[in-house]
């Protein structure tokens, strides 16, 4: 059996770098020779969780045909979200939670999505279902990756089957979740110590839309004014990138993981079609307060997809 490589996004968040450390392990012992990788550091957040859980950090890959001929997907599926060769590659197995766009094979697959919170989760079934043992340090990145997803189980993508995989994962890993996820979550919240052009990537996806290239980028802190402080210069680094990358539509999500609230930065046309979205208009300095949004996936995909489709 060929080897294969398994990894989630660009831009890797928690979710993204631990389901690949997870489903590499289900895989191996379920007989295939493969290796976790990412496409990204790990972000402060996921350093912590490494940390936490003596894990070592998945190597960085750019490309993945020079090694490889198939790979395994994790939470994600579109093509402008992987690895820069995906095109040259045969996908033998998606596990997500999130939308199918833009995703074609030429050869059957194995693909299990469910609209649920985290991949984690799925993949914490997944393990049950092979009656394969979690281990302690694996039941850990599952439990922290549940907890980076839904905001400590706050999100409104959060579902029942999170929230027993939680407290589950919990029991396995030894932790009181809800004092390990606080720490956590405020781990990856330190934004002063990041330049402007990490800011605007460390969590952005790209997406199509109505024909239109959108990237949405989310910033997770326990105080909105020490993002907003930056939103001049932030919204220089969000323009030059979107020049150079060709995005049309250029969003920043900043959310308080502490209340729930989130604040819009906006760079780029058509900006009638985000407020359309949101029902507010923007302010002077392109900005829309969203109370109560903290969901990409959930709150903000979908209503900007509906207008623009």
């Amino acid at each position: 059996m060929a080897k294969e490589l398994v990894f989630g996004h660009q831009s890797p968040d928690t979710d993204a770098i631990c389901a690949a450390i997870e489903y590499a392990y289900l895989q191996e012992k379920l007989g295939y020779d493969v290796e976790a990788v990412a496409l990204g550091e790990p972000n402060e957040e996921t350093k912590f969780v490494l940390n936490q859980f003596n894990q070592k950090a998945p190597r960085v890959i750019k490309e993945a045909k020079p090694e490889v001929d198939s790979v395994m997907l994790v939470d994600h599926n579109e093509p402008q979200q992987s690895v820069s060769d995906i095109d040259k590659l045969n996908v033998t197995h998606v596990v997500d939670h999130h939308r199918i766009a833009n995703f074609n094979t030429e050869k059957p697959l194995f693909y299990r999505a469910e609209p649920v919170g985290c991949v984690s989760t799925v993949l914490f079934e997944m393990f049950n279902e092979k009656s394969v043992e979690i281990p302690q340090k694996i039941a850990g990145l599952m439990l922290s990756a549940i907890i980076s997803d839904t905001l400590l189980l706050k999100s409104p993508t959060t579902t029942d089957v999170d929230k027993n995989a939680v407290k589950e994962l919990a029991k396995i890993a030894n932790v009181d979740y809800e004092d390990y996820g606080i720490k956590m979550l405020k781990a990856g919240t330190n934004v002063d110590a990041r330049s402007d052009e990490d800011l605007i990537d460390g969590d952005a996806k790209s997406f199509t839309m109505g024909g239109k290239s959108i990237r949405i980028d989310q910033i997770n802190t326990v105080d909105l004014n020490d993002v907003l402080k930056r939103k001049d210069n932030l919204k220089k680094a969000m323009k030059s990138e979107a020049e150079s990358e060709g995005y049309d539509l250029f969003l920043v999500i900043a959310t308080n993981v502490l209340d729930s609230n989130s604040e819009l930065i906006v760079v780029g046309e058509p900006k009638d079609a985000v407020e359309k979205a949101f029902n507010s208009k923007l302010s002077e300095e392109d900005t829309i307060a969203l109370p109560g949004v903290v969901s990409r996936k959930k709150q903000v995909v979908p209503p900007l997809t509906d207008i623009l489709d």
